[in-house]
């Protein structure tokens, strides 16, 4: 009966109102955007003229604004300034629910994308889209665009409802932030857990953020990430935990050659895709003293397999902390837990 309702919950609740988050709205988009249909991947860029394109308001689908009966790609472009004293690194572009499919890209460069394109169609109608976006990656003197590739099969299309914004995400404060550029390579091998491996050759890849939105579409398998940090003398004192935010499905995780911690099992999910939602849990791995190296350059090399849909690791926060902020992050946060947070913890014990 226990799981039974579990299932029920699923299906009836979205996965939102399951496993809530702090979010907090920084600039809301909500409003009259751009549009035109058709495609044309220049119109990503920056510098592209979009005057002569219709102003359609987002969210609605595209034929409650006059576009009755079209099914196909369309583009959608907004401009706006971010807001000043932005220094977080736990920024989300949070574009409610799109129909059917859609890239999104961020001055020109390509920060997310969920579903698959013709011909290997692949809808994602009921996907609640929230991108990871780096601090780095926004004009902060000036003015940024998004712009939005969409394509729909059929019925309504476009960006339809939800919340249409730029969101900090509320995370545990951290001594050491390791967001960023991280090294990262599709396969599986051992060795690539030693600090002494070379990963000159390996590709340079947004943490967090999926994989799929970096060059690696519709990649399901291992992968690994690997990042290099200067660990000051001053932290010899402190007891530390390696936040690595939420990765999509399971993972180990060594630091200095040495497995620190993992979500799910290995030696049976790769082959058989059995998942407990391992992709929802927030990864925090305890570091024992004796591996890490004061004074000098440490390595962190985190082994992902993905079963399906989206990889990699997607949310933040990444960093380090002290055991005495995460412990008590955690206590706070249990006590906020909303109501079916409560409800689906009392069940599953």
């Amino acid at each position: 009966m226990k799981y039974l309702l579990t299932l029920t919950l699923f299906l009836i609740l979205p996965i939102e109102l399951l496993f809530a988050d702090d979010w907090k709205e920084i600039l809301n988009l909500r409003g009259y955007w751009k549009f035109n249909i058709g495609d044309d991947k220049s119109w990503a860029n920056t510098e592209f003229n979009d005057e002569d394109w219709d102003n359609i308001k987002v969210p609605s689908s595209w034929e409650d604004e006059g576009y009755h009966g079209y099914n196909g790609f369309a583009w959608y472009r907004k401009s706006f300034t971010l807001p000043k004293n932005i220094n977080s690194n736990s920024l989300y572009l949070v574009l409610g629910f799109i129909d059917d499919v859609d890239e999104v890209y961020l001055n020109g460069k390509l920060v997310g994308s969920t579903g698959s394109f013709p011909p290997d169609f692949r809808t994602a109608y009921n996907a609640n889209r929230k991108y990871p976006v780096s601090i780095d990656q926004f004009n902060k003197k000036g003015e940024n665009i998004i712009a939005i590739r969409i394509y729909d099969s059929q019925l309504s299309g476009g960006i339809i409802y939800g919340d249409i914004s730029i969101m900090i995400l509320d995370m545990i404060n951290m001594d050491l932030k390791l967001d960023g550029h991280w090294k990262f390579n599709i396969g599986d091998n051992l060795v690539w857990k030693e600090p002494n491996f070379n990963d000159k050759e390996w590709t340079n890849i947004l943490v967090p953020s999926n994989w799929e939105s970096q060059g690696y579409k519709d990649y399901d398998g291992f992968a690994w990430y690997r990042k290099k940090f200067y660990l000051d003398k001053s932290f010899k004192d402190k007891d530390l935990v390696l936040l690595l935010g939420k990765i999509d499905d399971i993972d180990q995780c060594f630091v200095n050659g040495t497995m620190i911690g993992n979500t799910g099992d290995f030696l049976i999910t790769p082959e058989t895709n059995v998942f407990n939602n391992e992709w929802l849990a927030q990864r925090g791995y305890y570091l024992p003293k004796e591996i890490l190296k004061y004074g000098e350059e440490n390595l962190i090399a985190v082994r992902v397999y993905d079963g399906y849909i989206d990889g990699g690791i997607y949310q933040g926060p990444i960093g380090l902390t002290t055991q005495k902020v995460y412990r008590e992050y955690w206590k706070d946060k249990k006590s906020k837990k909303g109501f079916w947070e409560t409800f689906f913890d009392d069940i599953m014990q």
